[in-house]
């Protein structure tokens, strides 16, 4: 469907205020024009025959009252129409905005690890505000500047019906003007809402990976790298000024001069012939008229480059919201006992380039089955399948013995939690990262949950308890403290199946035992997906899956592989061997 048609359905949804704005934007013009025909029956019958005795002044004092009415009506019909407008056009964005919000809900994993975060959020926010800006000052520009036009046209062919041939020269050289500034304008505004997208998508890669920079000395060539980007968005700025300021004015003098000159031409021919036929209110009239034609012309002319900015950027828009998603589903289903299935899966992230080859796993309710092997064997994928943040390719993912797919992604999820490497908290408070703000889950909840995994021991020093504040991502806690949050919130909504995804790697050995005992309290009753690099952490587990190369090498328990003598065993002596070493 048309990007304008799509935007006009947008529109249609608060129709009202948008329609009484265009409604009374019609007056305002109305009284604008009528100011000058007011002028022209004084001028005609008041100043022309002042030397004539006994004329009545009392009309003159009412023109001219109904002249100042006409700039009083003006100024307020045109505040309430730029009010209506206003009103409309927020709603408008509003509800773009979350249906643009709603539709990343939809979206698979797999979009977000195709595009920085940065650009997606240049579509919430700059591209919809481009498009704010297309209903409150195009729209109006555009409605106030058509209306002004006609209504010259009307009064000009009234007043005399060569002065509005005259005038209907501006509108070939407008047509012809608006199709050639478009071919370029989309050129440039596409480069620049693209740069401006990139811009966006390395600040926020860059504040979130600030550490890193820093710590490897590369502030220098990530300042070159965004020097460069952002001189290509003000290159292609100063294209689309060049083109702006190079035509618009220049055009709409040459259309003012060429209609001036057409006009003295015509009136200088009549007087010279003896037959003139216009009096001096309608030569007032005309040249008033005349200058107040080249306003709504330029300011039809100046609205052609925010036109193309909203119409790039709305063609952006719908391409996320056209994007291929899945609603979100309010499906509820009963807990799961947690006997997890994989039978004979395979998984690639593109084409048949596959991650995963032929992986089955049995996994009883209530076991702990760990996934060990080097990096790019393949754990995470398992997960991200189990999750269904991706569908496998061939083979059956089933729980209790129903296929996964059978249900909404967001169904399958509910009885499972995950705890990862690098837990991600949120803005607010430890209490709300831990509850996620869900009203089912109570304070006494949030309290037991911490106490249970021993939460209090780590943050019994932070002021404010389970209320302290936590900034983005949690960057004023400890490695530890972040991860017992997440651990707390794992056990508050109380899943079936638990991931633990490297719980262990990222803290010291003094919290490790917290953590230990963390995970302990998380197992108990619950099938467990453990991925782990310290293979200290899994001598218990029901099960253990050596992955190489996205193939199950070796599966059984601790001692089993141990006897074995193979990649589990090597691994394990390596890491024995380093840990006696460093001793």
């Amino acid at each position: 469907m048309p990007v304008r048609k799509r935007l006009w359905q947008y529109a249609l949804l608060y129709k009202k205020p948008m329609i009484w704005g265009l409604v009374l934007l019609a007056i305002s013009v109305g009284a604008d024009l009528s100011g000058p025909l007011i002028i022209k029956y004084i001028l005609d019958n008041y100043v022309a025959n002042m030397p004539k005795s006994g004329l009545e002044v009392k009309p003159l004092y009412l023109m001219l009252g109904a002249y100042l009415g006409t700039i009083v009506i003006f100024a307020i019909f045109r505040y309430t129409q730029f009010y209506m407008l206003q009103i409309g056009s927020n709603r408008i964005v509003q509800k773009m905005r979350k249906d643009v919000y709603g539709q990343l809900q939809r979206l698979s994993i797999n979009y977000f690890d195709r595009l920085p975060a940065g650009k997606v959020v240049s579509r919430i926010t700059n591209d919809t505000e481009a498009i704010r800006e297309l209903f409150v000052t195009v729209v109006s520009q555009f409605a106030a500047s058509f209306m002004t036009l006609i209504g010259i046209f009307i009064i000009m062919f009234s007043l005399n019906t060569w002065m509005g041939f005259f005038a209907l020269i501006v509108v070939p050289i407008l047509i012809v003007w608006s199709i050639v500034y478009r071919k370029y304008a989309s050129k440039y505004n596409h480069a620049i809402r693209s740069r401006l997208s990139d811009l966006n998508g390395m600040l926020n890669e860059s504040m979130n990976g600030m550490t890193i920079i820093q710590a490897y000395g590369q502030e220098k060539n990530m300042k070159n790298e965004f020097n460069q980007i952002n001189d290509e968005h003000f290159r292609y700025n100063n294209k689309l000024l060049f083109l702006d300021s190079a035509t618009s004015h220049n055009l709409v003098g040459v259309v003012r001069s060429i209609i001036l000159i057409a006009f003295v031409w015509y009136f200088g021919s009549l007087e010279v012939t003896g037959t003139s036929i216009a009096s001096v209110g309608i030569l007032y009239a005309f040249v008033e008229y005349i200058t107040r034609l080249m306003n709504p012309i330029m300011q039809i002319v100046d609205q052609f480059s925010r036109l193309e900015r909203a119409n790039v950027a709305a063609t952006r828009v719908f391409e996320l919201l056209d994007y291929s998603g899945e609603d979100v589903s309010d499906e509820k289903i009963a807990r799961y006992k947690g006997h997890v299935q994989f039978e004979h899966v395979w998984f690639a992230y593109k084409n048949e380039e596959y991650v995963l080859k032929d992986i089955s796993i049995d996994a009883k309710a209530g076991e702990t089955v760990a996934l060990v092997g080097h990096t790019g064997s393949g754990k995470s994928s398992i997960i991200n399948l189990l999750f269904r943040y991706y569908d496998a390719s061939k083979g059956t993912i089933k729980i209790d013995g129903e296929n996964i797919e059978n249900h909404a992604r967001q169904t399958v999820r509910q009885h499972m939690g995950i705890v990862l490497q690098d837990p991600y908290l949120f803005t607010g408070t430890i209490a709300s990262n831990i509850s996620l703000n869900d009203e089912r889950i109570t304070r006494k909840q949030i309290e037991d949950a911490l106490v249970a995994v021993g939460g209090e021991r780590v943050l019994k020093n932070l002021p404010k308890g389970l209320d302290e504040p936590v900034i983005e991502r949690g960057s004023t806690l400890s490695a530890g403290q972040r991860q017992l949050v997440s651990f707390a919130r794992a056990l508050a909504f109380d899943p079936a199946i638990l991931i633990l995804d490297e719980a262990t790697s990222n803290i010291d050995s003094e919290t490790e035992e917290i953590i230990q005992h963390a995970m302990d309290v998380l197992k108990k009753g619950r099938t467990t997906f453990i991925i782990a690099h310290r293979l200290s952490t899994i001598k218990n587990a029901d099960q253990i899956l050596v992955l190489d190369a996205g193939e199950i090498v070796e599966r059984g328990k601790h001692d089993e592989l141990l006897a074995l003598g193979g990649r589990y065993s090597q691994m394990y002596e390596l890491q024995s061997g380093n840990k006696q070493h460093s001793l």
